[in-house]
């Protein structure tokens, strides 16, 4: 059994599994250090291999109905959870009602609660009162930190001397996380020491070590909290490189992020992850996607760096379809471009290995 750092646990995922607002769900499926995933909740994929369902490769971890059914099916073959850990990503990160229902019998049994969501479980009083009852823990992830824990930009950043990798994107829930960790994996298992910079709350679901989450973080203090994850990780570390995972994109009309990661990660190098059959904005109608040359010219005059390759999203694609795709990405940008997700991350990983100093 793996080694994990907080135990095994329950993904409610209700009407949002293999959706754009079910990516944290899939972040844990896909990988994790933070808890072993026993099981997923969503009605739709009942019955289902949770991996199969998102990637076509079967992982082991059932889908199931509902609460009672996860309850039979966890009992019988000894493998209860101490966490339910919401898996939703909705715009606006507000909790559905129906879930509040789950989140109580989840803790009538004694287990804890992870939520990302901004709609804070802490701020509910029958919810507080019921784990303190049960003398198990809520914890809202994406709860800012108290004034005094925050850090404000120093500068220090300029002393980070390994390689400084930002994965960036064209679009929201485009995979810039998933992408980030494959890197990570991919230079580790080239035996190099990588690090992973979590931005959000998932990142941080997963294990990252060095993170924050840059969505409700107050503006004054975001890129010093972005330097410090960078800082902290190059000190006690001694990586041979950093990876930070990317939010939103400069673009989006409704998470416009990059600025920061830009300003005060500072990477020599982005790599761009970018979803080609994505015509509008993610989540917003009538907002047309900016060509991917504008994207990568923003993002150069912004950083004065240079985007160093593209990893391509295959939504919507076949799978026949992926490296025509790449090759006619790399004929309009003159960059290379790579599925990780479907292929893996070896060529990209060779192509980056020289710029490690």
């Amino acid at each position: 059994m793996k080694k994990v750092i907080d135990g095994k646990a329950l993904v409610y995922c209700e009407g949002a599994f293999n959706t754009p607002n079910g990516k944290t769900a899939h972040g844990l499926v896909r990988f994790t250090e933070r808890y072993e995933v026993v099981g997923v909740l969503d009605e739709k994929y009942a019955g289902s291999d949770a991996g199969d369902v998102l990637d076509g490769r079967p992982n082991g971890i059932p889908v199931f109905k509902d609460m009672d059914s996860a309850l039979v099916a966890l009992k019988a073959t000894n493998n209860m959870p101490s966490y339910l850990v919401i898996g939703l990503a909705p715009d606006g990160g507000r909790l559905p009602k129906e879930a509040k229902g789950t989140i109580k019998s989840a803790l009538q049994h004694g287990w804890n609660v992870d939520s990302g969501l901004h709609d804070f479980l802490t701020n509910d009083p029958e919810l507080v009162a019921l784990a303190k009852e049960k003398n198990v823990k809520i914890r809202d992830i994406r709860k800012t930190p108290d004034r005094d824990k925050l850090h404000f930009f120093t500068g220090d950043i300029e002393k980070v001397d390994c390689l400084k990798l930002a994965v960036l994107g064209t679009d929201s829930a485009l995979g810039k996380r998933t992408t980030a960790w494959i890197l990570v994996h991919a230079f580790r298992k080239a035996g190099k020491k990588a690090e992973m910079i979590g931005t959000g709350q998932t990142g941080w679901m997963q294990g990252a070590k060095y993170s924050m989450v840059m969505d409700s973080c107050i503006n004054d203090f975001v890129s010093g909290e972005i330097e410090h994850a960078v800082v902290s990780a190059w000190k006690n570390e001694d990586p041979d490189v950093i990876v930070i995972e990317g939010q939103g994109s400069l673009m989006n009309p409704a998470y416009p992020g990059g600025f920061e990661i830009l300003a005060a990660g500072r990477p020599d190098y982005v790599i761009l992850q970018h979803a080609p059959k994505r015509l509008e904005y993610d989540g917003f109608p009538g907002y047309k996607m900016h060509s991917l040359a504008e994207q990568i010219n923003a993002i150069q005059v912004i950083s004065g760096k240079e985007v160093i390759a593209i990893t391509v999203n295959h939504e919507g694609m076949e799978k026949d379809e992926i490296l025509d795709v790449c090759k006619a990405i790399t004929l309009e940008t003159k960059l290379p471009a790579f599925d990780v997700l479907e292929y893996g991350a070896e060529d990209l990983i060779a192509l980056l290995m020289s710029e490690i100093k």
